[in-house]
């Protein structure tokens, strides 16, 4: 059973950095199925925030695009969410997601 625990949230300043990490268990699949990232803040629903592909191409959200990083280390099963430039528009429970499995996410608030 794949189980996904992300970590690094936090608070911090408008324009400070965070990197949150995805540890997966169960899987060795991140170079099969690739990985994505999601935010949800309260009364929204889940939003897209970056994925990284099989063969490692990366697409992200237009609010995120330059300021977010999406990467991922195979041998260690950990994916990464290098967030730079942070904005209050940010604020949310971030989620990894592998294969059918959620993480529990993890809390990011970025104070003006």
């Amino acid at each position: 059973q794949v189980q996904l625990v992300e970590s690094g949230g936090g608070l911090v300043q408008v324009g400070g950095s965070l990197r949150l990490s995805c540890a997966a268990s169960g899987t060795n699949l991140f170079s099969v199925y690739g990985v994505w990232w999601y935010r949800q803040t309260p009364g929204q629903q889940r939003e897209y925030v970056a994925s990284i592909t099989a063969s490692r191409d990366e697409n992200y959200a237009y609010s995120v695009r330059g300021r977010f990083t999406i990467s991922r280390d195979d041998a260690r099963n950990t994916a990464f969410l290098q967030m730079n430039a942070l904005k209050s528009e940010d604020t949310a429970i971030y989620y990894c997601h592998h294969q059918a499995a959620w993480g529990q996410g993890t809390q990011v608030t970025v104070s003006s």
